[in-house]
């Protein structure tokens, strides 16, 4: 009996012997297949440069020149570290929650898969950081691993359960391939770059800035386990939509650190107890700084990129969105800031008093400031929404309008922030056209750097940049160009005087029709002479149409182009009185080569960009340009203070912030016929600033020059903005700060009118204040 019993065991163990050798061999000979791709049923595997060069999706940073990062363009938003960036508390998060033997394997944690087998998965997962990398480095669990090389993609992958288990093969083959081509600590980086923690925040430093807004250095620990905790399953325990369970799995990752030992036992109720502090936001293409500027540089990006590539092979493609790039830019982070700040402050109040100063009333007005009928409904027939119902309803215009009248659930623009609301399309039409707009640039006219870029009030609502795109008439900001005209062609000094009294044109000036006779815009001439710095400082109208009278438009016209005005100029007499549209951007230029002793130098946003290792692809430098006389464009530094220092000058309110005292400054104000427009242009030797603002549309505007004036309406922007700048001692330390004009070598002229030189110590260096 006790024989056969024996007998009975021992073919027992020879049958498990057999099985798990058979077992063994055909494992061994599935895995050798998979790695082989055997008859081409497994498909292949990556290739040895491919594991040293492997393909990730890196965001390319935007940095401004003073250093810092002020905006990406991405697909998958990832910004990858080294691992002597990685904090300590994320490591042995990491290492504690998802490989705690991640330094003693080679890729493959055996005791973990024998755990995982006996407990028929409920012990947790056998993967180690090198199998996690591989799946999502590869994306072997899905088909996309053949998206771009489909040798990947073999006969069996093609059905479901086989697929999920060549994929894990081939993940234990690629965990050991990396293992031996890279080391523990680049692995873990890797990882912890390449995985995604929801939301589309790839990487653990975008994931630490979407879900904190910080830096990786300044994460807590219960942050860190916030984190690491999401790995798991990014979906299900998201913290925006689940912060129960998002709660619930953090604790559990700082229950394995205290198991491991990284925290004491006492410590862990404590941390346990930590709220969430989320202070979530994504990052896209409406978030963050600069926007305006994102867009302009990512166009001027991608141009840039068409031109490299041509010079490239197949497989080292650039991509903006995928490659990685740096690129460096003018933008300096600070000016930024404070130009962004001082819009905000100022047209949130200048929208206030345009609400009240239209209440109960509708803004649109002609000429006679008298309402415009059907404005809305012919603005509604303007818009891509309207004409895609038009074609949805096969121009049934009764259905379109029925549905342009139907209330939606949308969310609006504040300055309060975004306002979820019900309104109807028609509705939304009628909020949108009230709301008033702002560009603001600056520019360093030594250099042409573009510091700041503000191209609307708010580029989620409002995408058209009010800078590069928008051309409107500038009014009186042209003058300066009149008067340039006339003193480079020694028409006129500073000091010449002429009679304020009405000038006409007619046929002779080349007008047909009749005749044109510009007013002053208080309707009033003094009759009185009146110096040249005085009458641009006042803005006095009929003295610009005598200097047409004398110039012509085609002098004016081509002084202007030569400055930097690069849009056509009507050859008209009104052009001295800035009747022809122009940018916000050409009108900083200009006046930026008054600034710079008459050389026009281009403004430049990109000044380099180099690859995600630091390699230089391309280099900018503006070209430098002497177009007018230095002591030309000298004169008209000191005609422009005219607008601050003349008693009654159109500027002269700047006298009441602290940017005038020391300083020399130039300003103009400019507005445009009905109020549409109003401009201010502020000239430094170290920046040359202009600001516009108005309604998008020309018919909505103020009713009267008080409101709607460049000095009331633009200019206090700029004395906002300059008040942050000076009071910034870094940037003054980099040479931001009040400082006179450059003069001319041996330039000498009577800056007082009364026979002393500039040379002279009782000659004014500075700007005479009368």
């Amino acid at each position: 009996m006790f024989a056969l019993e024996v007998g009975k065991y021992a073919k027992f163990i020879r049958t498990m012997y057999r099985f798990f050798l058979g077992t063994t061999v055909a494992s061994i000979l599935f895995i050798v297949a998979v790695n082989y791709n055997f008859l081409w049923l497994f498909g292949g595997m990556p290739s040895l440069y491919e594991l040293e060069n492997p393909k990730s999706q890196l965001a390319s940073l935007m940095i401004s020149e003073d250093g810092q990062e002020i905006g990406k363009y991405f697909r998958e938003n990832r910004n990858p570290l080294e691992f002597e960036q990685l904090p300590e508390n994320i490591v042995n998060t990491l290492v504690s929650t998802e490989d705690a033997r991640f330094t003693s394997h080679s890729g493959i944690d055996i005791r973990s898969m024998f755990r995982v087998v006996f407990s028929l998965g409920t012990a947790g997962g056998g993967s180690t950081i090198s199998q996690q990398l591989a799946k999502n480095l590869f994306h072997t669990r899905s088909m996309e691993f053949g998206e771009d090389d489909p040798v990947y993609l073999g006969l069996l992958m093609k059905i479901d359960g086989l697929r999920t288990v060549i994929a894990k093969v081939k993940e234990w083959i690629l965990a050991i391939r990396l293992e031996r081509r890279y080391t523990k600590q680049e692995i873990m980086a890797m990882y912890l770059n390449e995985v995604s923690f929801g939301n589309n925040a790839y990487g653990i430093q975008v994931a630490c800035r979407t879900y904190f807004q910080k830096d990786l250095q300044e994460v807590t620990l219960p942050e860190a386990a916030t984190l690491i905790g999401l790995l798991q399953n990014p979906s299900l325990y998201d913290p925006r939509i689940r912060p129960e369970r998002t709660l619930e799995r953090r604790n559990v990752v700082l229950g394995q650190l205290a198991k491991y030992e990284f925290i004491t036992e006492e410590d862990l109720p404590k941390l346990q107890d930590a709220p969430l502090n989320l202070n979530y936001r994504v990052e896209n293409q409406n978030t963050g700084a600069a926007p305006y500027f994102r867009e302009v540089i990512r166009q001027q990006v991608l141009k840039a990129i068409k031109e490299l590539n041509q010079e490239r092979p197949e497989d080292q493609q650039l991509n903006l969105y995928t490659s990685g790039l740096r690129i460096y830019t003018s933008i300096d982070s600070r000016m930024q800031k404070y130009a962004e700040e001082s819009v905000r402050e100022h047209m949130r109040a200048e929208q206030k008093l345009f609400y009240d100063h239209w209440r109960g009333r509708n803004p649109w007005v002609n000429e006679e400031m008298k309402e415009i009928k059907g404005f809305l409904r012919d603005a509604m027939k303007r818009t891509q929404r309207y004409r895609d119902l038009m074609t949805a309803y096969n121009n049934d215009e009764f259905k379109v309008w029925e549905e342009l009248r139907r209330p939606l659930k949308m969310t609006v623009f504040t300055y309060d922030g975004d306002k979820d609301t019900t309104l109807s399309p028609m509705d939304s039409l009628n909020y949108y056209k009230r709301i008033l707009n702002c560009g603001m640039m600056a520019m360093d006219p030594m250099n042409g750097h573009v510091k700041a870029w503000i191209g609307g009030i708010n580029y989620k609502y409002f995408k058209f940049d009010h800078i590069s795109q928008s051309k409107r008439q500038p009014g009186s900001t042209f003058k300066p160009f009149v008067y340039g005209a006339a003193i480079e062609n020694e028409i006129v000094t500073p000091c010449d005087e002429l009679m304020d009294e009405p000038v006409t044109f007619g046929e002779e000036d080349g007008l047909s029709g009749g005749t044109w006779t510009p007013q002053n815009s208080d309707g009033k001439y003094s009759y009185q002479n009146m110096k040249m710095r005085r009458a641009m400082g006042l803005s006095i109208n009929s003295i610009s149409a005598k200097l047409m009278k004398q110039l012509g438009p085609e002098k004016i016209a081509e002084f202007a182009h030569k400055c930097g005005i690069n849009s056509p100029l009507n050859e008209v007499p009104s052009l001295c009185l800035g009747a022809s549209e122009v940018s916000l951007l050409e009108q900083v230029s200009g006046y930026a080569t008054l600034a710079n002793g008459g050389e026009k130098i281009e403004p430049i946003l990109v000044l380099k960009i180099t690859d995600k290792v630091g390699n230089v692809l391309r280099e900018y430098s503006p070209p430098v340009k002497a177009v007018i006389k230095p002591e030309t464009a000298y004169l008209m530094t000191y005609m422009l203070q005219g607008a601050v220092h003349e008693p009654g000058g159109t500027a002269e309110g700047l006298k009441r912030t602290s940017i005038v005292a020391g300083n020399e400054i130039g300003a103009k104000t400019g507005t445009t016929s009905n109020y549409s427009d109003g401009w201010f242009m502020g000239v430094t030797q170290k920046l040359v600033a202009g600001v516009w603002v108005g309604g998008d549309d020309r018919s909505i505007h103020f009713r009267s020059l008080a409101l709607g004036q460049g000095a009331k309406m633009a200019m206090p922007a700029y004395a906002k903005f300059m008040e942050k700048v000076y009071a910034d001692q870094t940037l003054a330390i980099e040479g931001y700060r009040k400082m006179p004009f450059i003069k001319p070598e041996n330039f000498v002229f009577d800056f007082s009118c009364n026979g002393r030189v500039a040379g002279d110590s009782t000659a004014a260096e500075a700007p005479v204040t009368q």
